[in-house]
């Protein structure tokens, strides 16, 4: 008897009858293909762009920042808050295109081009070789337009301080200051050498006043060489505030003696300062600069 052939039956396949593009023939199996976004065109996505620039849920900086002779801090307030470490998508929000982001720039940067420079911090090398390196720029871009410092510093260096000093009496422009916060030590005195008339203050700033600090350490007579240097730059810098204040020498000496806390108020009528401002307009217009206003130096004790 011959051997029987046992025959497996097999299900039948029945033909896929999907017309769409996104199927795909597997052998004897279809496959469903998720649908792919279509590919823009140059012109398409210009489009886009320019739509969603002109939409009112998107930021430009054209938008923000008017041309106007006085730049306002509110203006930049309105920019996104995480726009500056974050790209549009990962923040997962609304934002500016990203072709947009390479123009926008940062307040600092904004200040500057308004001649508007900031004392902010301690008062040491670094901060005098960026304010320096700005007044001389500021200077040789127009000397004819004020520039305006903000203080904001708990004083610091003596030597990086009288840098800064020394520039602001050697530049042609008129260099207007503007206490914000607290002055004090160094930080007065650089706000007290602005140009006489332009020496302002917001009204609930403070400004202290004392003579230097310093320590020195190893033998007698090393010790003596850093007594002396500091005792220079005490009569060097009581003799400034004399002259800057108009108070005579000796009250500067007992003021200074110990820290002396002033109010804007005060201030104003010590003479470190000019005027109290509530309005920022005042310091931050751009102002002729006075004709033969350099600054004539004293003679220090």
């Amino acid at each position: 008897m011959a051997n029987a052939v046992l025959v497996k039956p097999v299900a039948a396949v029945a033909p896929c009858r999907a017309t769409s593009v996104h199927h795909q023939l597997q052998g004897s199996s279809c496959t469903f293909l998720p649908p792919q976004p279509a590919r823009q065109s140059s012109v398409s996505r210009r489009l886009v762009a320019r739509a969603a620039i002109n939409s009112t849920g998107f930021w430009t900086p054209e938008a923000v920042v008017p041309n106007y002779d006085i730049w306002s801090i509110r203006n930049d307030l309105e920019a996104p808050s995480g726009f500056l470490g974050e790209s549009p998508r990962a923040q997962g929000g609304q934002g500016p295109p990203p072709m947009l982001a390479e123009r926008f720039q940062s307040v600092i940067t904004q200040l500057f081009q308004q001649r508007i420079i900031r004392c902010g911090g301690a008062v040491d090398d670094d901060m005098a070789n960026l304010i320096v390196a700005q007044l001389l720029y500021l200077d040789a871009a127009d000397p004819n337009r004020d520039i305006v410092m903000y203080v904001n510093s708990p004083g610091g260096s003596v030597t990086a301080g009288m840098a800064i000093f020394d520039t602001m009496r050697h530049i042609r422009p008129d260099v207007s200051t503007v206490c914000v916060g607290l002055a004090a030590s160094m930080g007065a005195f650089l706000l007290s050498g602005g140009t006489k008339g332009k020496r302002y203050s917001l009204p609930n700033s403070r400004i202290m006043i004392h003579q230097p600090l310093g320590g020195a350490q190893g033998q007698q007579t090393d010790i003596e060489i850093q007594a002396n240097e500091i005792l220079h730059h005490k009569a060097n810098l009581n003799g400034y505030l004399a002259y800057h204040t108009g108070q005579p020498y000796e009250k500067i000496v007992q003021d200074t003696d110990r820290d002396f806390f002033m109010s804007a108020k005060e201030a104003k009528e010590y003479g470190l300062i000019d005027a109290v401002i509530s309005n920022p307009l005042k310091a931050l217009r751009p102002l002729p600069a006075a004709n033969g206003s350099a600054d004539p130096s004293p003679t220090p004790a």
